[in-house]
């Protein structure tokens, strides 16, 4: 569980420091559509500085996935949500209302719940048909995330947000489908491909979001889709369990964790111009002393 709370401060502070290389590199304008989003987002430092977070905390979640249930690494990694509320507190002195800091209280009462039920990973394999259908779901992912600026504006932020949702969601589960890490066994396993395909192109659907204004509402979708689904896997088909007799403490836990993170979907949200704008100011401050 240690190395699912790592991941999630690790993702929780690079949501900062993309959503604001996010907003830059849209209003730069230029061309290539949700691609060239992505590309020019890539020449500034914070997005390198937060993809650099995102690679150790993929480290860690990869660790967590190889020892607990992927319900429990999810919730885990919905929490994430709350450590950007504290870093975007901290860092962009953003205010925190009470219920806010009620809701990061109530995101770590969850997570406890779920240390103390959860048992260890499932021994179930994965079939050739999961692994299929892991592809299947992470190259649809792709399809929407690239088609992002001709979606329909009312709806956008939904449908953006569950597709980076589910993306993740193909990476978790996708971790559990890889046995072995030799290079012939990885080559031919689907769940390899699975993995790269839907890490991509969650990333893609993600940035496409949050360059789009208020992206609250796909900030929840995105924490439903990486939570429920791969928890649903995980036990349906996977034989993910909790400890003896404490499978309704892993369930309050769950929804209670999850709940609490979705009350802070906005921090999911590209910090305002004027957020930026002051940090660059007070960045090149810095820089002339």
């Amino acid at each position: 569980m240690l190395c699912a709370l790592a991941a999630a401060v690790c993702f929780g502070t690079a949501t900062v420091l993309q959503a604001m290389a996010a907003r830059t590199a849209s209003a730069q304008g230029g061309r290539g559509g949700e691609a060239g989003v992505l590309l020019r987002a890539l020449r500034q430092w914070r997005y390198l500085a937060g993809l650099g977070l995102d690679g150790l905390g993929f480290v860690f979640q990869v660790l967590a996935l190889r020892s607990i249930p992927i319900y429990a690494v999810g919730a885990a990694l919905a929490s994430s949500l709350a450590v950007t509320a504290v870093v975007a507190a901290r860092l962009l002195h953003v205010r925190l209302r009470r219920a806010e800091w009620g809701a990061v209280g109530v995101v770590c009462a969850g997570l406890a719940m779920l240390g103390l039920s959860a048992g260890t990973e499932g021994d179930t394999g994965g079939s050739d048909a999961l692994k299929f259908s892991m592809l299947g779901v992470a190259l649809a992912v792709l399809g929407v995330g690239l088609a992002g600026g001709r979606l329909p504006e009312r709806g956008r932020g939904l449908v953006l947000g569950l597709a980076a949702g589910f993306g993740f969601g193909v990476v978790e589960v996708a971790v559990r489908l890889i046995d072995s890490m030799a290079v012939p066994e990885l080559l031919g396993n689907p769940a390899t491909y699975a993995l790269l395909v839907g890490g991509g192109a969650a990333f893609l659907a993600l940035t496409s979001a949050l360059q789009r204004g208020s992206v609250t509402v796909a900030t929840a979708a995105m924490v439903i889709g990486e939570t429920v689904g791969p928890a649903l896997v995980g036990v349906v088909w996977l034989g993910d369990r909790t400890r003896e007799g404490l499978a309704w403490l892993a369930v309050l836990g769950f929804v209670v964790s999850v709940a609490g993170a979705l009350a802070l979907a906005r921090f999911g949200e590209a910090p305002g111009e004027e957020v930026v704008g002051d940090q660059l100011a007070a960045d090149d401050g810095l820089g002339d002393r």
